[in-house]
């Protein structure tokens, strides 16, 4: 019995494609670069090259934000942090969700994907809005807890306090439900071809 525990635990943390929401130059350098860019940076790094060696799809989100925001479709800011290489897609949104007037589910059913790995920004914004989306519609979710980031939050009306980005980072992740299966480290993140 124990063995069988152990093989569902491996294939509940083994995905069949890697999608990189929004990491942008703006959000992991300079000024505007999330709190803990450099570890959020190490993980990514670490599920794409995991992602890559496995030959599993890997997606990128790219968020097309509005004139004059730091992500604004064709600055500096704006240009993907890591370059996708030939057969990768890439993605671009002007939502929050990923899927939402995209071509992203299209992509993922062409591969046969069951289960998909995310990672990338904002937590409780993009990255959160696009994975719930992909377990609504029937995909296996896992998200490394450090695989995604966020940005402080500040104090609210009535004198509320501000809340610490990892805090936030985290409370998004929770936000998640059940159904998501949320590992400590991008190094717990297996890939794995899809089997007919």
């Amino acid at each position: 019995m124990e063995a069988n525990r152990e093989t569902d635990r491996d294939q509940a943390r083994s995905a069949e494609a890697l999608i990189i929401v929004d990491v942008q130059s703006a959000f992991v350098s300079g000024a505007e670069a999330v709190p803990g860019h450099v570890r959020l940076l190490a993980a990514v790094t670490t599920l794409l090259e995991r992602a890559r060696a496995s030959d599993v799809p890997v997606i990128f989100i790219q968020n097309d934000g509005p004139t004059g925001a730091v992500d604004e479709p064709h600055t500096p800011g704006w240009q993907l942090h890591f370059m996708p290489l030939s057969g990768e897609h890439v993605v671009r949104k002007q939502v929050d969700d990923g899927f939402d007037g995209t071509g992203l589910n299209d992509l993922l059913a062409a591969a046969g994907v069951e289960t998909i790995a995310f990672c990338g920004m904002l937590s409780e914004m993009c990255l959160a809005a696009t994975a719930r989306t992909a377990m609504s519609i029937g995909y296996g979710v896992i998200l490394p807890h450090d695989g995604h980031a966020t940005y402080d939050v500040p104090p609210g009306p009535g004198g509320s306090e501000g809340v610490p980005a990892q805090l936030a980072a985290r409370a998004a992740e929770w936000s998640l439900g059940d159904e998501i299966v949320i590992v400590p480290s991008a190094a717990d993140v297996g890939f794995s071809e899809r089997t007919a």
